[in-house]
């Protein structure tokens, strides 16, 4: 593993650094206890911004209607979480997954949890903006005709793209990639685009892989929960070969 990504274990959350990634496992989870296995840049290394490139090889222990809590790997602007002081407009650029309950349908027509290519740019101008008729909002997205038509005034607003990725088998070794230009995110599995945005955080991000056993609540129609969830079970994310690049030009990169 890169000596200059950081190791978080909390919990029972541990890192198992191999030599070109780490096994992350949560060996346990309770609702008393936060757990978390974790990767990443320190939480005052803020470097990653586009144009960038990330590719990594990855698997978990269990297929998607069967793990727990969320994990991912990407980048993102550390929002909230154990020992985050200050409140920030959540920013990320990653493959996220949500298990049950988790629920934060971002993009319409795209589930609340599973697992996903996602971007999402909170700090937006346009969020601001819209932030006064938040609470007439809600009220109006109780109505479906209405939800269909608003939210995605809402969703532009937020930065929110999403692309469900549950049909992957993701018990086996995937190829993962992502290239963060100035105006849109392109999101890749095995080669193959699953994902192009029409817009992209400007940065800058920490880089993180992770599995935890937290959840959160958070739809357009006014629910709102965030808590921990129970599970007996080892489960685990492994990277490998993890390799983040700045995009200089068309045809040269060199490495962060």
């Amino acid at each position: 593993m890169d000596e200059r990504l950081e190791i978080i274990e909390q919990g029972w959350g541990r890192v198992e650094p191999r030599s070109n990634g780490a096994l992350l496992t949560r060996r346990m989870a309770t609702e008393r206890e936060y757990s978390n296995a974790q990767i990443g840049d320190g939480a005052n290394d803020f470097h990653g911004r586009p144009p960038l490139t990330m590719t990594l090889r990855a698997r978990f222990s269990h297929p998607v209607s069967q793990l727990r809590g969320t994990a991912g790997f990407g980048f993102w602007n550390a929002a909230l979480g154990p020992g985050v002081r200050a409140l920030r407009p959540p920013r990320a650029v990653w493959f996220f997954f949500g298990g049950p309950p988790h629920d934060v349908p971002l993009a319409l027509g795209i589930p609340g949890d599973g697992f996903k290519a996602a971007v999402l740019d909170v700090g937006r101008a346009g969020f601001y903006a819209l932030l006064p008729t938040a609470p007439i909002g809600v009220l109006l997205m109780r109505v479906p005709w209405a939800y269909r038509r608003l939210w995605p005034v809402a969703q532009r607003a937020i930065g929110a793209s999403e692309s469900s990725l549950d049909d992957l088998d993701l018990t086996v070794w995937r190829s993962y990639g992502l290239r963060w230009d100035l105006n849109r995110v392109t999101f890749t599995v095995d080669d193959r685009t699953v994902l192009v945005t029409p817009t992209a955080p400007a940065g800058p991000l920490l880089f993180v892989a992770w599995i935890d056993n937290s959840y959160a609540i958070a739809t357009p129609q006014g629910r709102f929960k965030i808590g921990l969830v129970s599970e007996p079970r080892p489960q685990w994310l492994e990277v490998e070969q993890i390799d983040i690049q700045t995009v200089v030009t068309p045809n040269a990169s060199v490495a962060l």
